[in-house]
């Protein structure tokens, strides 16, 4: 199988580059700069439609992320670009990589199932994620949603995470709360069986949610000291340790039920080791 994965120089989609080639696929790495394996086609996706030929998959991954922005930036990528993927797919089987920043924000009255509404998002990236997932599932898309996607090399939760450190300590918003994270290589095996499942959205995470106080300190090796949550967004503002919508992903107990995902036989197999 012929596999394009769009986006493959980056974290996420060099590791669903990586995975599909030791699987024995073909793979066809799109996008500016060349992915960690197989042939390298050029696409700028805020400017031209991509160069599918030969492609039997097209595992979709590139993305403007960020936690701040104005719209027209994020949508040139995340709405645009994706457009001109689906256009130049013409039919075949497409995975689309999306976030669970698409859902609705909290408070959260337990986990959020892939039915919860994709409204009123507080960043750019969010609201172009939405946009642009509504486009692959009208095109007949498998789509993807994982959250806080994390592991080796990973270019944004971990820096985000390690401004919260003062003194050998992380200094977080609010009390301890659930939620739910992603391995990158869970992402990574999600996105190659999603080939073989029926369009629709999936909830992708690890196979359980964590205490967000052990994790951090997991990942960090400090434990963590709470603040008021009001007094976190003054100094975050201030300092610009932590955008609003970081302390939002921190704070808001974000778990995602995976069950839909898990009845089409896939196994989260990575998970973090808090203790």
């Amino acid at each position: 199988m012929r596999v394009a994965v769009t986006g493959a120089s980056g974290f996420c989609g060099g590791a669903v580059a990586r995975l599909a080639a030791a699987a024995g696929g073909d793979v066809v790495c799109l996008g500016r700069r060349p992915g960690p394996v197989g042939r390298h086609v050029f696409w700028d996706a805020t400017t031209t439609a991509p160069d599918l030929a030969g492609a039997d998959v097209v595992i979709h991954l590139a993305a403007a992320v960020g936690d701040s922005g104005d719209d027209d930036t994020f949508a040139a990528v995340n709405v645009d670009g994706g457009r001109r993927l689906l256009d130049a797919a013409g039919g075949r089987r497409v995975v689309w990589v999306s976030s669970a920043s698409v859902y609705r924000p909290g408070p959260y009255d337990g986990p959020v199932r892939e039915d919860h509404p994709t409204d009123n998002q507080r960043t750019a990236y969010g609201r172009t994620k939405a946009t642009g997932e509504k486009l692959a599932r009208d095109y007949g898309a498998v789509v993807l949603r994982p959250r806080a996607v994390y592991g080796d090399g990973d270019p944004h939760l971990l820096p985000r995470l390690r401004r919260t450190v003062r003194g050998n300590r992380s200094w977080l918003p609010g009390p301890d709360v659930p939620l739910s994270l992603t391995a990158v290589e869970n992402l990574a095996s999600a996105c190659l069986a999603a080939v073989r499942w029926p369009p629709g959205a999936y909830n992708i995470a690890d196979a359980r949610p964590y205490s967000r106080d052990a994790a951090i300190t997991a990942v960090l090796g400090v434990p963590v000291r709470h603040v008021p949550i009001t007094l976190a967004r003054v100094a975050a503002v201030a300092s610009r340790t932590l955008t609003p919508y970081a302390i939002d992903q921190v704070t808001d107990g974000m778990v995602l039920d995976i069950a839909k995902a898990r009845s089409r036989g896939w196994t989260p197999d990575v998970e973090l080791r808090t203790s």
